[in-house]
């Protein structure tokens, strides 16, 4: 990322979760997942965009730059039922994450169904794995209003305050 996350310090004051966290990171975004990084990155940012996390969706608009997703296609993200720059594949994924995230959980059959078209049972517990992670990392930031860092904040800028998206309680404190 280029920095350390707010989060990580918050998380670092139980050094046994952060330890806990950060090897489930590893095994959910690392090397070993079916899914490319670009999936993951969207997935991800549409279950923070479902959950309301202005933290998350932030560092999701940051990692989305960073792992490649072209900037017209982020900026569509959240019109992906619409838009030509999606694939059916990743309009199923974008809409089990979209609705996953949501209390109660929205996904319906035809959303899974849709999903065992295109993506192996391996991927699909990849896919249902980040959406996991990232319930997790909403509530925990949303809940703590975890200061946002300057790098997600210009990302969050460039590409959500277009859809709404404010610092809001993520701001830090010389921005309050």
């Amino acid at each position: 990322m280029g920095f350390l996350p707010n989060s990580q310090l918050i998380l670092a004051r139980r050094p046994e979760i952060l330890r806990a966290f950060q090897q489930l990171v590893a095994a959910i975004q690392g090397p070993t997942s079916t899914i490319t990084p670009q999936l993951r990155s969207m997935v991800a940012q549409m279950a923070s965009r479902a959950a309301g996390c202005g933290y998350c969706m932030a560092h999701g608009a940051h990692g989305a730059e960073r792992t490649g997703i072209p900037p017209e296609k982020e900026d569509a993200l959240w019109e992906y039922e619409t838009s030509s720059l999606f694939s059916e594949a990743e309009r199923a994924a974008l809409r089990v994450a979209q609705c996953a995230a949501q209390v109660p959980n929205a996904v319906t059959d035809d959303d899974f169904a849709a999903l065992k078209r295109h993506y192996t049972a391996t991927q699909i517990v990849d896919i249902v794995a980040v959406i996991a992670l990232f319930g997790f990392l909403n509530r925990f930031n949303d809940t703590m209003a975890t200061e946002l860092e300057a790098s997600p904040i210009e990302a969050a800028k460039r590409h959500l305050a277009q859809h709404g998206w404010t610092l809001g309680k993520h701001a830090p404190d010389s921005e309050s």
